[in-house]
Parts: C-alpha cells; structure tokens; sequence
C-alpha cells in the first residue's frame, strides 16, 4: 500500500514551486495572446500539460525541445492521418493514440501530453474540417513558442538548465 501513497518527486524549495507557476501562466499567456493577436489558433489543450513538464521537471528528458515540438508533431500528424482515413469513432481514436505512442517512442521524441492530439485532432476535426494546417497552427507555432519561453524563464535566477546539453 505504501508504494501508492509515496511521493517520488522530490521536495522542491518554494521559489523553484513559484517559479514553475511563474512560467507556465506566463507561457499560456504568451501563446493565447499571440492566437488573439494573429487571428489564428496557437493554443491546443495538451499544451497545459506540456508546460507542467517544461516549467516544473525541465530537466527531464521529456521535457527537452526535441521531445516538446517532434512529440506534437507527430502525434499530431498522426491523428491528422487517421481523421482523413477512417471513420471517428472510439476504435479509430485508440488506433490513434496507440500509434502516437508508439512512433513517439520508435523516434525517442515522447512527450506525454503529446500523446492527446490525436484525440484533440479527431474530436475538433469530425465536425470543424481540421486539415493538415493544424500541423503548423496551432501545434509547431504553439510548441515552439512554449519552448521558447521556457528557455528564457529558466535563465531567470535561479537559474535552470534548460535545454540539456547533448
């Protein structure tokens, strides 16, 4: 039962906690301000859980640019293929998701919330005609964008290695 309740994570002193809270707000309202700026979408749901990793573990492997933007990338790509080859239905959204997973880890690019758009793509796209354009609004201009700002929040004091250096 122990194995359950413990937390793994380690402890996190409380300007590392604000500083994590700091910069995905400030991300969120980056990319939403752009969308509203530019007439065009750049935020999708999974990026939420896309700044928890960049903001609050960025020296995750999960958390590295690559992983960020080729992880929605692809699964993005891939719901975009099974929306225009089969029919939306709870089969052809697990297929998706299934097969993001999967090439995520063939590529080493997984990015966990990335593993969504699929369900994000079929769901938006049977009634809305989402096209391949989703590829790069909202999902490279929202990634690259969160990316972006994480690099520039981490090298505020104190300071964080973001990215990792190969």
């Amino acid at each position: 039962m122990k194995a359950y309740v413990h937390r793994h994570q380690p402890v996190t002193n409380a300007t590392a906690v604000i500083k994590s809270g700091f910069g995905g707000m400030v991300a969120i309202a980056i990319v939403a301000l752009l969308s509203d700026a530019s007439g065009v979408m750049w935020l999708m749901a999974p990026f939420g859980a896309t700044c928890v990793l960049l903001f609050s573990v960025p020296a995750s492997p999960l958390s590295q640019p690559a992983n960020v933007v080729g992880g929605h990338f692809v699964s993005t790509l891939i719901g975009l293929i099974v929306l225009t080859t089969l029919p939306v239905a709870w089969w052809s959204m697990a297929l998706g998701v299934g097969l993001a997973i999967a090439a995520m880890a063939a590529l080493r690019i997984t990015h966990p919330p990335a593993g969504a758009d699929p369900l994000v793509v079929m769901m938006a796209g049977a009634g809305a005609g989402v096209g391949f354009d989703f590829l790069i609004f909202p999902t490279l201009t929202g990634a690259v964008a969160l990316v972006a700002v994480a690099a520039v929040v981490h090298r505020i004091a104190p300071k964080t290695p973001y990215p990792l250096q190969p």
